[in-house]
């Protein structure tokens, strides 16, 4: 799977739901180099505990998949959450597709594909679907963090009219934060909530570090102070917590 960034693509966050982690690894790689955020699962358990924290803008779900399989999941998904779904399967049968459909996907892509199938169809639900919706809890739409300003529902960091740039893995800790502000958020949940078989964290510090270069990187961008955190605080035996005025 190879090619270069869209410059074009939006901004959009996916989920990528495989138990195959050299499938999910490459699917991951692949859309990052065109523009996306990207998260992965492992199977439907972990994108449950994902989707609790995180608001995604489409979920590329595999069908076969060991205990709850993307049919099942995609069912019970659709009773509560409006984001839209393409399911993934070896079974290309108009019977599975119309199974798939039924459930609640958006679309069906039978595998093998060429990748730049995938994105195409990628693109082309989320030019139709509709703005992402708003969270199931009632809450804030903003959070402001001094002179700055997180839109919650857009996932975007502000400073006046100038949009501060996240990376991928801070985009995805400020979500993961602003869906609980004050509540201390630990740093196994931030690490499972990251996705991190081989996702956002990468392995460039030891496991139980690599949050805690993410959280020093993410400061830098919202706070006055980093050695001195107002808003990115670390509550001492829980965790961090997101602390907005």
């Amino acid at each position: 799977m190879t090619g270069a960034a869209d410059p074009a693509a939006p901004e959009a966050h996916l989920l990528i739901v495989d138990d195959d982690e050299r499938i999910r690894g490459l699917l991951q790689k692949f859309l990052i180099r065109h523009g996306f955020i990207v998260t992965a699962a492992r199977d439907a358990a972990h994108a449950r505990r994902l989707l609790k924290g995180l608001a995604f803008d489409l979920i590329v779900l595999d069908v076969m998949m060991p205990g709850e399989d993307g049919l099942s999941l995609t069912r019970s998904l659709r009773a509560s959450l409006g984001v839209p779904i393409l399911l993934l399967t070896a079974r290309g049968e108009t019977d599975e597709r119309i199974a798939g459909l039924e459930a609640g996907a958006d679309d069906y892509l039978a595998k093998p594909f060429e990748p730049k199938e995938l994105l195409l169809r990628i693109h082309a639900i989320l030019r139709r679907a509709p703005a992402r919706p708003e969270p199931l809890r009632d809450g804030p739409r903003v959070l402001h963090l001094g002179a700055l300003r997180y839109d919650i529902a857009r996932g975007e960091l502000w400073q006046g009219e100038t949009p501060v740039r996240l990376t991928a893995t801070e985009a995805a800790l400020m979500r993961i934060f602003a869906a609980r502000p004050r509540e201390p958020v630990s740093r196994e949940v931030l690490t499972e909530d990251l996705g991190r078989d081989r996702g956002a964290l990468a392995a460039e510090a030891p496991q139980d570090r690599a949050v805690d270069v993410q959280i020093t990187r993410l400061r830098r961008k919202i706070e006055a102070d980093p050695k001195a955190p107002r808003y990115l605080q670390t509550v001492r035996g829980a965790g961090y917590m997101l602390v907005p005025d």
